[in-house]
């Protein structure tokens, strides 16, 4: 059975992203597109459109040209959209980094993306030389550098900085795209299985995806919301930038989530609108600091990037005094969005991720047999069909194959179902992902990392709960023979290696991981073994 959107199809947009966000730019003028929430810098629409222009001027003088990659490796800034919006006028393709990731991270998704460009803020300069080092030295002597600039943010010694290529005189480039082949974002993700990868999402399947939540969420000119979602999500990149932007909103920009900032910075700028994930609720829920500031100028909260409990959501909803705590569902090969809980709807059912968006067909299928179709009110793995899709994952087509069939159903490795209304559950999923306070962790990325150790035979990761709720990474180890281990050794290891985010917090030793005869780890039977060992710890 396929279930289709109530709402009503949106034209498909083939038009650049960049031309998409700000083609009203100058009809707004003045108003302030970004605001920076810590100093109170602004920068007006006006300001917008002129600058980004100039940033494509200068790199496709610099020689950047179509299909170049460009790695963004900043935290959340009022330069940020001036970077990402110049480049894929320029022609390139933004690849987004994580602002925790570490030299290690960095020169993998650099060597994977083909990232020839960097920008990135003074601070992070360390680890940017220490992964273009690692990839010289991979490349050797005599050969092209793979990066070819980096650019800062900020000021630098030895760098350009993005306010000299905001006075570039060159002439704006004009580049005849493609968007429904050309890739304006190439974020990571790690998919149902398997390390990151480069999802592919086009200028259509962006801007589409824009349409697409409109009839269900969108704000006037004028309204306020808060960034402090890394735009480097893809959560945030369409949630906090794209669309807000498109509709000639204020941005205020924070570059990291500090509690008392935060309340500050709604309280001093008057925000509207919150798009928060679930560690966020949960502060604004209980923390006893929230009742030291006037919040009464938000009238909407919306959650996404990982599940929130529906107490948890009611408990916030009643201390911000707003109707409900909506929540979205979708993920970065979805561009990002599939189901939003409409912002007319003012008590949805507790605990549903929303309606399907318009363009978008949702089949549910049996996890023990995936020919079975499910009706309405029965669960099963959810595969989702639209113009959103990704193009693909870059350079694994087996990957891709495998992540959306032939008939271009996306299967998502989540479990749920919808209710006789339309609204959808998500109750659990089939993917080894974890979820870390809405950053993804692949559990393979662990384990390599894992067995490199000298004394490590073998090892499997799993996300487990901790007392606050929020999924962790749960290494099981085994150990070489003769050697000995601990906890600290394991997790002080791995920790040297990953972002902070992805760290093993907890470790159990083993004598030996479940595995199928294909070699696949059996991670429902350690699974198993994590929901017996907590039965058995309970008074």
């Amino acid at each position: 059975m396929v279930f289709h959107s109530e709402y009503s199809h949106v034209p498909v947009i083939d038009r650049p992203i960049h031309d998409v966000v700000l083609g009203d730019a100058a009809s707004y003028g003045d108003s302030p597109a970004l605001i920076d929430g810590l100093t109170g810098e602004t920068v007006t629409y006006a300001q917008l459109d002129h600058d980004h222009r100039r940033v494509a001027a200068a790199l496709a003088e610099s020689g950047l040209r179509k299909g170049d990659v460009l790695a963004l490796f900043s935290p959340n800034t009022v330069l940020f959209p001036v970077v990402f919006y110049g480049a894929t006028r320029a022609g390139a393709t933004v690849t987004t980094i994580s602002s925790l990731a570490t030299a290690e991270d960095l020169s993998g998704q650099l060597r994977d993306s083909g990232a020839r460009w960097i920008v990135t803020v003074s601070a992070f300069l360390p680890t940017v030389t220490a992964a273009v080092e690692t990839l010289a030295a991979e490349a050797g002597d005599g050969q092209e550098p793979r990066v070819r600039e980096v650019i800062v943010c900020d000021r630098a010694e030895g760098h350009r900085g993005v306010q000299d290529l905001i006075a570039s005189t060159a002439p704006e480039p004009h580049i005849a795209f493609d968007p429904g082949e050309d890739v304006a974002v190439l974020p990571y993700s790690s998919g149902t299985t398997g390390t990151p990868k480069g999802v592919m999402l086009t200028h259509r399947s962006v801007a589409t995806n824009l349409a697409q939540v409109d009839p269900l969420h969108h704000e006037p000119p004028g309204v306020r919301t808060l960034a402090v979602i890394p735009f480097f999500h893809v959560y945030g990149l369409t949630a906090l930038m794209n669309a807000p932007l498109r509709h000639g909103c204020t941005v205020v920009v924070l570059p990291r989530f500090e509690l008392a900032q935060f309340l500050g910075a709604i309280a001093e700028h008057r925000v509207n609108g919150l798009f928060v994930a679930p560690p966020i609720v949960l502060a604004l829920a209980k923390h006893p600091v929230v009742d030291r500031y006037d919040l009464s100028s938000v009238k909407w909260v919306v959650c996404s990037a990982a599940p929130l409990d529906a107490d948890l959501a009611e408990a916030c909803a009643r201390r911000l005094d707003v109707p409900t705590i909506r929540q979205a569902y979708g993920m970065t090969e979805l561009s990002p969005g599939a189901f939003v809980v409409p912002a007319d709807e003012l008590s949805p059912p507790p605990g549903t991720v929303g309606k399907m968006i318009p363009n978008t067909e949702l089949r549910v299928v049996s996890v023990d047999d995936p020919d079975k179709e499910l009706g309405a009110g029965e669960s099963g793995e959810l595969l989702i069909r639209g113009p959103q899709v990704m193009k693909g994952y870059l350079g694994r087509p087996e990957a891709t194959d495998a992540m959306v069939d032939a008939d271009g159903w996306l299967h998502t490795g989540d479990i749920g179902h919808l209710d006789e209304r339309g609204y959808l559950f998500v109750v659990d999923r089939v993917k080894e992902l974890i979820k870390h306070k809405g950053y993804q962790v692949a559990p393979a990325e662990l384990e390599a990392v894992l067995l490199t150790h000298e004394a490590v035979a073998d090892a499997a990761v799993i996300g487990v709960y901790d007392e606050d709720g929020n999924e962790i990474p749960k290494a099981f180890v085994v150990t070489r023979p003769g050697m000995e281990l601990t906890e600290d050794d394991i997790v002080g290891y791995v920790a040297a290696k990953v972002a902070p985010y992805k760290k093993v917090r907890a470790v159990e030793f083993i004598d030996t991981v479940p595995k199928a005869a294909s070699g696949k780890i059996l991670r429902r039977e350690l699974r198993a073994r994590e929901a017996l060992s907590r039965e058995r710890s309970r008074p």
